[in-house]
This record gives C-alpha cells, sequence and structure tokens, in this order.
C-alpha cells in the first residue's frame, strides 16, 4: 500500500484478535505499531512477534475508557515514536444477553469500552492530526450496528453510534486533511463470538452462523487487515465517512 511507511499508526485492542491481525499487517507496511490495551501480556507477545519480523511497535498499558489515561498515553507514544497519523479504534468487548435480561451496570461496562472509549481516543487523537493538518482514521465498528445483533443490543446502539461518529466527523474533519472510515465486520472467529458459544447450543448456533454466510465461513481475524491497510493507505486518498460491511457476504449493501 502506498504512503505508510515510516508513520505512526495507534491501534486499540491490540493484544489479540483482529487488533492483533491489523497491528502486524500495519508494521509489515512498515509502520511503526502503537499498541494500545489492558492486556499487558497479550499486548508485549503483539510487540515481540512485530520485532521479530523486523518491524517496530510501543506499548501502553491503557485503559481507554478514562480520558485522562488515554491523553497520557497518546502523549508517551508521540514523544518517543513521533506523531500518530494513523488510528484504528478496534477495542470492544461484549457479552450474549436478552436485553430485557440485563441491568444498567452492565450496560454502562459494554458503553463504557464501546461508545466512550473511542470517544476519548477519537478526542485525544483528532486534535492533534487536526493542528498537524493530516491523518487517517479506521473504526472497527460492526455489522450489528447495521443490521443489529440478538443478545447484542447495547453493543449494537454503541457500534451503529460509531458508524454515526465516523461519518460526522468525516464530514467535520475534511478540511482538516483527516479522513475516517468504518469497517463493520460479520461474525468472526474471536473471544467475544466464543463467549456467545459456550452454552450446550453453541455447536448448533456456529452451524446456523455458518450456513447464513454465502461463503459458508466464519471470519477469522486475518480477513480485516487487507481493507484497514488500504482505508489508511494513500491509495484510498478518496475515500472518507464510508462504511464497509467484511463478512462473507452475510450484508449487503447498496
Amino acid at each position: 500500500m502506498r504512503g505508510l511507511t515510516g508513520k505512526v499508526a495507534l491501534v486499540t485492542g491490540a493484544a489479540n484478535g483482529i487488533g492483533r491481525a491489523i497491528a502486524l499487517r500495519l508494521a509489515e507496511e512498515g509502520c511503526t505499531v502503537g499498541i494500545f490495551d489492558l492486556d499487558e501480556t497479550g499486548a508485549l507477545d503483539c510487540a515481540g512477534q512485530i520485532q521479530a519480523r523486523g518491524g517496530h511497535s510501543h506499548v501502553e498499558v491503557v485503559d481507554i475508557g478514562d480520558h485522562d489515561a488515554v491523553a497520557r498515553a497518546v502523549g508517551a507514544l508521540e514523544n518517543q515514536r513521533g506523531p500518530v497519523e494513523i488510528l484504528v479504534n478496534n477495542a470492544g468487548w461484549d457479552r450474549a444477553v436478552n436485553f430485557v435480561d440485563s441491568d444498567p451496570e452492565f450496560w454502562k461496562k459494554v458503553v463504557r469500552i464501546n461508545l466512550f472509549g473511542p470517544l476519548n481516543v477519537h478526542h485525544v487523537v483528532l486534535q492533534r492530526m487536526a493542528e498537524r493538518g493530516r491523518g487517517c482514521v479506521v473504526n472497527i465498528a460492526s455489522d450489528a450496528g447495521r443490521v443489529g445483533s440478538s443478545g447484542e443490543a447495547v453493543y449494537s446502539a454503541c457500534k451503529g453510534g460509531v458508524i454515526a461518529l465516523t461519518k460526522t466527523l468525516a464530514r467535520e474533519l475534511v478540511g482538516k486533511g483527516i479522513r475516517l472510515n468504518a469497517v463493520c465486520p460479520g461474525p468472526t472467529d474471536t473471544a467475544i463470538l466464543r463467549s456467545f458459544t459456550e452454552g450446550p447450543d453453541g455447536a448448533k448456533i456456529l452451524e446456523g452462523l455458518k450456513r447464513a454466510i454465502p461463503m459458508r465461513r466464519l471470519g477469522t481475524p486475518d480477513d480485516y487487515p487487507g481493507i484497514v491497510a488500504f482505508l489508511a493507505s494513500d491509495d484510498a486518498a478518496y475515500i472518507t465517512g464510508q462504511t464497509i460491511s467484511v463478512s462473507g457476504g452475510l450484508t449487503m449493501h447498496g
């Protein structure tokens, strides 16, 4: 991809799953990757993989739900590695539960991580990008935010909010040289999906999902880094405010 070599890319939730796959790909493309995650062991392991492949990274153990902590972590990354020119908001969390069986404490946790987290990171990083007059953001939303998902009412609401935030900020910041786009994964073999299938009907749920997907398989973390690298690159210089599903054909939007 054009224009990625030498840039600093911040990836939240990069200790494992989709975030780790994205971090590894951006490092492969020549970026220095800031790995932001609460999972220190996983973050350091990701950094070790990047280093073993000849790349460069920086680890910050940070709770993205804490605005002050995010500001400190971004400051440390930029002081040591240079200005962040690429931001990938990927960190997320959920647990399967019907909305009427959930409670406000659960809602608060889901919203804190999946909506306030991206709000905090956007707020800190975009101010810096706007001052410099350049930058690119790729938000990992979800098809749950486009079409809904049973057992994920609050998570879906948060991801719908991230999609709307992406479009709004794309309009607000286009004059500052900043592009923002959203990528929406479909059902993917990650820790979140596995938590949905731990019960006795888990295998049946997985098979049902696979049958519903035209490609007849679940997504894997490696299905997403390519589109993220493209959207972050100069090859996508005329693309902003878009929402792209990567779902094996499960969701098709015109």
